[in-house]
């Protein structure tokens, strides 16, 4: 029950950023005046537009989720290949999220630093 509480709380922190991201993808598939790429583009101009958005949302909320889904995973280990084969699909929900705040933490970072 925790797992999937844990879970469910890394969605919805991790949603922001993931969304960011996917319309930074999206804005350069395609011309900026077509529907897609257009929405795409405003979506990134309103990040653009607040600076509290790159501390809070692409820093500090996958910064949470990378913390969470260390702890949870950790909690949850059990070091045998017949726990490995019956892992819950909360668990491997949870280390999904954990490794894509970790990239999202790495390419903003990153990011960051070349600026």
């Amino acid at each position: 029950m925790r797992t999937r509480i844990v879970a469910a709380f890394e969605l919805v922190l991790l949603f922001p950023a993931a969304l960011f991201m996917a319309a930074l993808v999206v804005r350069n598939l395609n011309s900026v005046q077509y529907g897609l790429a257009h929405t795409a583009q405003q979506i990134v101009m309103w990040y653009a537009g607040r600076m509290w958005t790159l501390w809070v949302l692409l820093l500090a909320m996958p910064m949470t989720v990378l913390v969470t889904g260390c702890a949870t995973l950790r909690h949850n280990w059990n070091p045998g290949l017949q726990q490995l084969v019956r892992l819950h699909w909360t668990t491997l929900f949870v280390a999904v999220m954990t490794l894509a705040a970790a990239g999202i933490l790495l390419i903003v970072i990153l990011h960051m630093l070349a600026n």
